[in-house]
């Protein structure tokens, strides 16, 4: 005996509402797949027994701990792990609510089967089923499972630092508990406190300056060598081609390090030996300058990067049909002429994705700062916001949370970040041709 379904889709609603009221329940009362549907509900029997701690750290979460002056410092509430775990608790739930949504779809689907081929499917075709066509969905899971609490979960986090007062000294747990503070962080960056806003303001320009900069002289120095070491008659265009390469084979961070003391104004081999020379009669400020160190930066990147651009280049330009240059000789087209009309709009077609991707790297290009000048040299807020003349967000980030401990205004440039180069990672991503043909 058992409840029995009418094939006419009028005991849809019934089981729409069973499905809902108990996940799995649908399956095993109408539908008669056993295994599927006591699968399903112990997932949600398992998440009716975690509940009582999950509501637990979810109201941790909110409060984020009480102070408690009179216990040790161990056993003081902790803020951070008390966000963490809120966090992946929320994390779980969004997980059960997903499974809950895929229990009712499938057994909506299998209803509509089953209204097809008038009769329901046997425990025995079920599992078959699972096993075969909703194998990836299994094999997947896992995958989406450390995606979501090593990837999402640290960035929402990440993010959620951004709403609190979780900074030196008054906020750093255990000793202290952190709070729950709002858009107060954005306010004092965008506009309430001067200090940090004008220093946000220059540190965000000169990230985009330097972005636009570092990407366009590394990529049309590439092309311009590209271009050059292309023609028949140099020689020895392959021995240039290896030396030009030596700067990219080695480990950034060695050659700014290395580019650091070469530059260094009391005993930097370059101003020694230019004075030595006679060509100046004191040191360059190469790095204690604020305008110069900027362009100092640019041009040291420029010799680090222009390689890769120009093999990139060089790479292209071989696809490029002969014919082409030979009809455009005939015509009487020179070589600007020729690298005008021809090979820049080609290079231009084929390389763009990749000079995007290109801008958003020197948008967070680390290294190339912070090791040749450590966002050097001081000016006048730096001895409050820690940021140098040459920072960009990304060391200026740095230095917030290394330096100062002000954990919530670092994660207010981490969202500033995000929602500068997520829509050139939109952007990238909707240009691959497995998004364009439909193949994720």
């Amino acid at each position: 005996m058992g409840i029995r379904l009418k094939e006419d889709g009028s005991s849809r609603k019934k089981l729409f509402i069973t499905s809902i009221l108990f996940m799995g329940l649908g399956h095993i009362i109408y539908l008669k797949q056993y295994v599927k549907g006591l699968l399903y509900a112990g997932i949600e029997i398992a998440m009716l027994v975690m509940l009582p701690n999950i509501i637990h750290k979810l109201n941790d979460m909110i409060t984020l701990g009480t102070p408690k002056p009179d216990l040790p410092v161990k056993l003081r509430d902790h803020s951070i792990f008390m966000l963490i775990d809120g966090v992946m608790m929320l994390a779980l739930i969004f997980l059960f609510v997903a499974i809950y949504i895929i229990s009712v779809r499938s057994a909506m689907a299998d209803y509509k089967e089953f209204c097809t081929e008038k009769r329901l499917k046997t425990n025995r075709e079920s599992l078959s089923r699972i096993l075969g066509k909703a194998f990836p969905v299994f094999g997947l899971a896992p995958t989406v499972g450390l995606v979501v609490f090593f990837v999402v979960v640290p960035l929402i986090f990440s993010a959620c630092v951004a709403f609190t007062n979780y900074s030196s000294p008054e906020h750093i747990p255990p000793n202290n508990t952190v709070d729950w503070v709002g858009m107060d962080n954005f306010v004092a960056m965008f506009g309430g406190d001067s200090t940090w806003t004008m220093a946000l303001g220059r540190v965000a320009l000169w990230t985009l300056v330097w972005a636009v900069l570092a990407t366009a002289t590394c990529y049309f120095g590439g092309m311009i060598m590209a271009v050059v070491l292309m023609d028949n008659k140099l020689k020895v265009a392959p021995i240039f081609r290896g030396i030009f390469i030596l700067p990219y084979a080695v480990p950034s961070v060695v050659s700014m390090l290395v580019w650091q003391n070469l530059l260094n104004g009391s005993f930097g081999t370059v101003n020694r030996t230019l004075m030595q020379l006679g060509l100046i009669e004191k040191a360059i400020p190469w790095l204690s300058n604020e305008w110069l160190a900027k362009f100092t930066t640019v041009l040291i990147n420029l010799w680090a990067g222009f390689p890769y651009f120009m093999l990139l280049v060089t790479g292209t330009m071989t696809a490029i049909s002969a014919d082409l240059y030979e009809a455009a000789k005939i015509d009487g087209a020179g070589r600007f002429q020729i690298f005008k009309k021809i090979t820049l709009p080609l290079v231009l077609y084929q390389t763009m994705p990749l000079i995007i991707m290109s801008f958003t790297h020197n948008i967070n290009n680390f290294g190339a700062i912070f090791f040749l000048t450590g966002g050097s040299p001081v000016v006048s807020d730096s001895t409050i916001t820690n940021a140098g003349g040459t920072d960009i967000l990304v060391t200026w980030i740095y230095k917030l949370t290394v330096n100062l401990m002000k954990y919530n205004y670092a994660s207010v440039l981490a969202i500033m970040i995000f929602l500068i180069l997520a829509p050139f990672a939109i952007f990238q991503f909707r240009r691959t041709k497995s998004y364009k043909e439909g193949e994720l």
